[in-house]
């Protein structure tokens, strides 16, 4: 054998040699690869299975608030604007003020009214008294003309049998003509008086109804009261109070602690009850509508914690908050102009529920938020109220 074929033989066997070590090498980084990448699965399920599948999370998520709106009760012209758009008010403070001249003529007229509506009471009181003796002295009348009747009857009898004696000794001459005559005259007379009689007694009797339907009448007006219980008189005392009332009505005050916005009412503007003036945000009370994906509410129960981000103050701000509850409806069942399902070319699309989530009261301090802010939530879905009803059955109640 040659010094050259030596040579390309060791040579031949020192590649193969280095090929089988390569080999060797790459079986092993492929296998330690290949568990790496077993090993971060594994660890990628143990963490979705045991901590990651219980969160669910939305970006789709925004600050809302029950904005107390500030609208006048009476008509009036203003006559004065004590807020301003952001301007930080507390509960009670003066925002508006009403000219009360009007308010204050009304309540003197109240005033007015009620005093004559005591006075006129009182007069019904006293009445009653004059109309029950009205029917004594009626009565007394009724007893007068009673006797008066007996009476006329008596005389008209006794002139009735005068008159027929006379007659009946006329014939043989033994009562003068004269006689006669005065006899059929008293009897006349004794007829008239009795119907005369007749007549008063008719009239005392009339008198006495009329005196007891006058008292019954009366009576009605205060029957079972007194004067200050009196309809007519407790009628006044609620215009007076009304009066009052509107009177208080021309200062209008803020119902709570917030941030004055949508200013639109000017001095001297002439305005009407109902009219939106202002409105005034409670911002401490602020709460988050997260839009959460229907698929993702089968574990979400009213009572979890919330995490929460707000994009004013970015990733390194975290509040805290509370799933208050599930809307009745997804967004889309409540727009102006809802999807129409039932065409031949529907297309289903995933629907978006809001959640309303409280927050907690010292974050939002630490931090204020306004309205209508963009935000990130994030729900642990292992905690909430057990006896709370699914948000799952929420969800197939509202679709159904």
């Amino acid at each position: 054998m040659t010094t050259n074929d030596a040579l390309a033989a060791e040579t031949h066997i020192n590649q193969t040699v280095n090929e089988g070590t390569l080999r060797q090498r790459r079986n092993k980084r492929l296998f330690a690869l290949g568990a790496v990448v077993a090993a971060v699965g594994v660890a990628a399920a143990s963490y979705w299975s045991l901590h990651g599948s219980h969160f669910i999370a939305t970006d789709n998520a925004y600050t809302a608030v029950e904005v107390a709106l500030i609208t006048p009760a009476i008509a009036g012209t203003i006559a004065g604007v004590k807020a301003k758009d952001t301007q930080s008010v507390k509960k009670g403070d003066v925002l508006i003020e009403i000219d009360p001249t009007d308010a204050r003529l009304l309540v003197a007229q109240a005033e007015a009214e009620l005093d004559r509506a005591m006075r006129r009471v009182r007069s019904y009181v006293a009445n009653d008294v004059n109309l029950a003796s009205q029917i004594s002295a009626r009565e007394a009348d009724q007893k007068r003309v009673a006797a008066q009747l007996a009476a006329a009857g008596a005389d008209f009898e006794r002139a009735q049998i005068d008159l027929k004696r006379r007659e009946a000794l006329a014939a043989s001459g033994s009562v003068s003509g004269d006689e006669l005559t005065r006899a059929r005259n008293a009897y006349v007379a004794a007829e008239s008086n009795l119907s005369a009689a007749r007549a008063a007694t008719s009239q005392a009797s009339a008198h006495l109804r009329s005196a007891g339907a006058a008292k019954q009448a009366n009576g009605a007006l205060i029957s079972g009261t007194t004067v200050e219980t009196n309809p007519e008189v407790s009628f006044a005392q609620a215009r007076l109070a009304q009066a009052r009332l509107d009177l208080e009505r021309t200062v209008i005050r803020a119902p709570v602690d917030g941030v004055v916005a949508k200013r639109q009412v000017q001095l001297g503007q002439r305005v009407q009850p109902g009219m939106p003036l202002m409105a005034v945000v409670p911002v401490a009370d602020i709460y988050v509508d997260a839009n959460f994906k229907e698929v993702q509410l089968q574990k979400v129960r009213v009572g979890q914690p919330v995490t929460l981000q707000a994009d004013l103050y970015g990733d390194d701000i975290s509040y805290r908050g509370t799933v208050m509850g599930f809307a009745g409806g997804s967004g889309s069942a409540f727009s102006a102009i809802p999807a129409q399902n039932a065409t031949g070319n529907w297309i289903k699309v995933v629907q978006r529920l809001p959640v309303r989530v409280k927050l907690d009261p010292e974050d939002l301090q630490k931090h204020p938020l306004k309205v209508g802010l963009s935000m990130t939530a994030e729900i642990d879905t292992r905690g909430g109220v057990a006896a709370a009803a699914p948000a799952g059955d929420d969800l197939r109640d509202a679709q159904h």
